[in-house]
């Protein structure tokens, strides 16, 4: 059996060069390099560097987890006084000065009556763990879920996640899941659109708790994202979530909020949720929880707190860098009322894009929260549905994605049949570079419907 040898950078490697290297090294699961095909040299703030020296705005900021955007000197200071202080890596979950004080910090987010739960290092393992701690705590099994909802990889947090191509090759995923549709302004579940469609679906959701009729057996939990994210960008609407709210908490089913790209002043609050007004049981946090480093955390409230000592433990709970980072990143966001930057800038953002949306059909839809944009890209061609959406349209979201690539703009793609462009910038991003993200998506969107519509 051959042994790969380590290779040290070369200075006149390309970008061909490593990514030859990374298909003949790498498992066929690979996924990012195959749309952004870049080797990364260096970064700062919200610029990458490949290794032949050309220059991109990170619109991706690692599917979120870059909140400060990339090597932020005040975390990178962070890391350096953990490394030179002698305190150990790894501690399981045996408390340190640099744990204590993250703890203290990211309960100040929260009401006094919640505790954290240190999870594995991903946010799938946050969600697997949560629903364990709902099934602990309710003595009940099932567990509802929202079509396009995306809560991790894992065989637990897959049989929750709405998007089927990552089910239909895998059996026997976690029993017990019923998923209910979740509110959607542009591709409407029940045909109605507007608020018709959100009354509909906040009524459906209450009857078909209580209900005895129903056929469903009352569940654990009740597991979403305040804001879809790998399912395109969808905020749920405030009266929905409301109700989910009081229906769960009337029944005794604990609410769940996937809080993973959203969380951490992403969406213009601190989470997600708060634009509901509603505070919900369990939260999952990972991505930006750890500054950029591998981190999960539960925020739980006592009373659902039902967990006997090592009743869920994982090797990976003790990041003393991830915590140190992240402690930086959370005296960023408050010193500098980085939510409200958040806020102010994605409102910019997509009312801009939806000028350009007026020049190019082709965007059916901008929608978003924060720093959290979708556009929807659509055939305009074609027959509209019952309430005036067009068919999306993956040729033309595939090449939009491409142009934007080769005018050195980074972002991905998501929703259903991955045709919502989804900007992820940096929640500190200034007025300038966002300027310089809507100038290279317009001339990407310019180029690419040339190319696919002639």
């Amino acid at each position: 059996m051959s042994v790969h040898t380590p290779v040290h950078p070369i200075s006149h490697a390309t970008n061909e060069y490593y990514l030859t290297r990374q298909s003949t090294m790498e498992s066929n699961v690979r996924s990012y390099p195959r749309k952004l095909p870049l080797a990364i040299a260096k970064a700062q703030g919200i610029w990458v560097t490949d290794v032949e020296g050309n220059d991109y705005l990170d619109c991706l900021a690692g599917a979120g987890t870059l909140a400060l955007g990339h090597n932020h000197p005040a975390v990178k200071q962070a890391l350096y006084d953990v490394l030179e202080s002698g305190l150990p890596l790894h501690t399981l979950d045996i408390t340190t000065p640099v744990k204590d004080a993250f703890t203290e910090s990211l309960l100040s987010f929260f009401p006094k009556d919640f505790v954290l739960q240190f999870c594995g290092p991903t946010g799938a393992d946050g969600t697997e763990a949560a629903i364990k701690l709902a099934k602990t705590y309710t003595g009940r099994d099932n567990v509802i879920a929202f079509s396009g909802g995306y809560h991790g990889m894992t065989h637990g947090a897959l049989a929750m996640t709405g998007n089927l191509s990552a089910k239909e090759k895998v059996g026997n995923l976690m029993p017990g899941v019923q998923f209910m549709p979740y509110p959607h302004e542009y591709r409407c579940p029940l045909g109605l659109g507007g608020e018709a469609g959100v009354d509909a679906l906040t009524y459906y959701f209450e009857n078909f708790i209580e209900d005895v009729e129903s056929g469903v057996v009352k569940p654990a939990a009740v597991i979403l994202e305040a804001i879809q994210g790998e399912g395109g960008v969808v905020p749920a609407p405030k009266k929905w979530l409301q109700k989910i709210r009081e229906v769960t908490a009337k029944h005794d089913i604990v609410l769940i909020l996937d809080e993973v790209q959203a969380g951490f002043a992403r969406s213009g609050k601190m989470f997600a949720f708060e634009h509901a007004d509603i505070v919900p049981d369990v939260v999952v946090m990972s991505k930006a929880v750890g500054g950029g480093l591998p981190l999960c955390v539960l925020a739980i409230n006592k009373k659902f707190d039902a967990w006997a000592p090592a009743g869920h433990t994982g090797t990976f709970r003790g990041n003393q860098l991830a915590m140190a980072a992240s402690i930086q990143v959370l005296d960023e966001i408050r010193s500098k009322n980085l939510a409200e930057n958040a806020r102010i800038r994605g409102e910019f953002l997509r009312d801009e894009l939806k000028k350009i949306a007026q020049e190019f059909p082709c965007i059916g839809n901008v929608r978003g929260r924060g720093l959290m944009t979708g556009i929807e890209i659509v055939d305009e061609r074609k027959p509209a549905d019952r309430i005036g959406s067009y068919p999306a349209d993956i040729d033309m979201a595939n090449a939009i994605q491409r142009a934007c690539f080769d005018n050195k703009l980074l972002l991905e793609k998501g929703g259903r049949g991955g045709t919502v462009i989804r900007l992820l910038c940096p929640i500190n991003i200034t007025q300038e570079e966002c300027d310089a993200v809507l100038e290279r998506f317009k001339k990407a969107v310019a180029e690419a419907v040339q190319k696919v519509r002639g």
